[in-house]
């Protein structure tokens, strides 16, 4: 069970300031506990203590840090049942995606704490012409600072994982500002980091006014600019982060192809996880499904039929597949949607129905083109099939999106396979299976309105360091 109240975390300690946070069961819509709530005078300490443990934090040596990260690993191990327990409350993720979760937070310190031994630098050779005899050069890398880091509520655990843990790796302070909605599990986050010798005012875990996070985005002394979170508002940081490099990890609309060749059983299985695991609230959750016309009239079927059998109800229980979405607004806005989509000449072909924040799982047909459902991100259990003759059009279409983050395609033609990686614009293809699919250590993250840059903690922790050049002459 959660505790009554939490804490948010100054400078590595726990502070009681308020209760001003009622977080919600989303589930039941009921209070379940309350967080202290940090104004914009505690956000600036806590940037000026990130400030002044910069030094304090480069000197750490890298097995240091990594030790720091295998005390999480342990410490998250022990506490799994209870990280699992309050994700399902605080998200009203159904209990077995929380627990997948909690291993992915688990997985991602790993990697981290594996990194944090192999930060390498490089050597020059650096006498290309005469006038450069003698000379050699080395480059290291170095932690760029303290980070800015903006979470959101869909993946609570391994979102903020994402950022923290390269950034304990690279030695970079930091101050995360979790999403009001879900900040228990950035709290409890916090909770191990403070059991570690982290320098005084390595991090900050604040959940904050609005009017207080703006420091988040606009305070110079900041290095770096990491979000994660809807694209109106992460291009809207960017425009206002100054002179700090951003980070931006924002919205899709993720296709799946279906070619004439799958094996349909496995695609069914694939597809129904991919646009409705917990509750499809997923910035690559299968929205766009399009299937070869040879196999569409049977893979429709299937789809329905297994989306149909998906037992909506309380995420607390292990058979639910399909729990609330964050709000009711969300769900409100998703019944808008589809509502839309059958009056512009969709088909609804199972769900649809709402009641309060849970929205059945949902299948749409040949939603036309222009309608919300298909131009923008759903983000909740909705999603759209359609049909193609021709894969070179299905790869177009899905290019046709303002989104690019993951894209699946199922085909056993290694030509075809080959080709969707060559032209497709997005930051990740998956062949064989669903654009859903991520592991902790790949490269993710999108091209166009889905972001900039990479997460995956070898690539976080590049963007965390700069280089930092060393020249020696030998005379001659």
């Amino acid at each position: 069970m959660l505790k009554n109240s939490y804490p948010y975390y100054l400078a590595n300690e726990a502070v009681f300031a308020n209760q001003d946070l009622d977080v919600t069961d989303k589930y039941s819509g009921e209070v379940a506990t309350r967080v202290a709530m940090a104004d914009a005078a505690t956000i600036d300490q806590a940037i000026e203590a990130a400030d002044k443990a910069s030094e304090a934090m480069a000197k750490l040596a890298p097995y240091e840090r990594q030790e720091i990260l295998y005390h999480c690993v342990k410490r998250f191990q022990e506490r799994y049942d209870e990280l699992a327990e309050a994700l399902c409350i605080e998200a009203g993720k159904p209990i077995k995606d929380a627990r997948g979760e909690v291993t992915r937070l688990i997985d991602t310190f790993r990697v981290a704490a594996e990194e944090a031994v192999r930060i390498e630098g490089e050597v020059l050779n650096l006498e290309i012409s005469a006038r450069a005899k003698g000379y050699r050069g080395m480059v290291k890398r170095v932690p760029i600072g303290p980070c800015s880091f903006i979470s959101p509520f869909n993946f609570p655990l391994n979102l903020a994982a994402h950022k923290v843990a390269p950034a304990i790796a690279a030695g970079c302070p930091f101050v995360l500002k979790p999403a009001s909605r879900t900040p228990i599990g950035a709290i409890i986050i916090g909770e191990v980091l403070a059991e570690t010798n982290l320098p005084k005012g390595a991090f900050s875990i604040l959940p904050c006014h609005r009017e207080g996070a703006d420091l988040f985005t606009t305070d110079e002394r900041f290095k770096l600019l990491s979000f994660t979170g809807s694209p109106d508002v992460g291009w809207d940081l960017k425009a206002r982060a100054g002179k700090k490099p951003v980070i931006l990890e924002l919205g899709g609309n993720a296709a799946v192809v279906v070619d004439e060749d799958a094996d349909l059983n496995d695609a069914v299985e694939r597809i129904v996880f991919g646009a409705f695991y917990q509750s499809g609230q997923s910035c690559i959750g299968v929205q766009r499904i399009m299937i070869h016309d040879k196999i569409y009239d049977d893979l429709k079927a299937r789809l329905v039929e297994k989306t149909a059998s998906l037992k909506m109800g309380d995420p607390k229980d292990e058979d639910t597949f399909i729990g609330p979405v964050i709000s009711v607004g969300e769900a409100t806005r998703l019944e808008n949607w589809i509502n839309e989509a059958v009056e512009a000449g969709a088909n609804l072909l199972v769900g649809g129905q709402r009641d309060g924040a849970m929205l059945q799982a949902t299948l749409l047909e040949d939603a036309p083109a222009g309608t919300n459902i298909v131009e923008e991100e759903a983000f909740g259990p909705v999603a759209v099939i359609s049909r193609f003759s021709d894969f070179d059009e299905a790869l177009q279409s899905i290019n046709a999106s303002k989104f690019g983050l993951q894209a699946g395609i199922f085909t056993r033609d290694l030509y075809k396979a080959q080709k969707a990686w060559d032209v497709l614009e997005v930051g990740g293809v998956v062949i064989g299976d669903v654009p859903s699919w991520r592991v902790d250590n790949m490269p993710y993250g999108g091209v166009k309105d889905s972001g900039l840059g990479r997460e995956g903690i070898r690539w976080a922790i590049n963007d965390m360091t700069e280089e930092r050049l060393l020249v020696i002459r030998t005379p001659q």
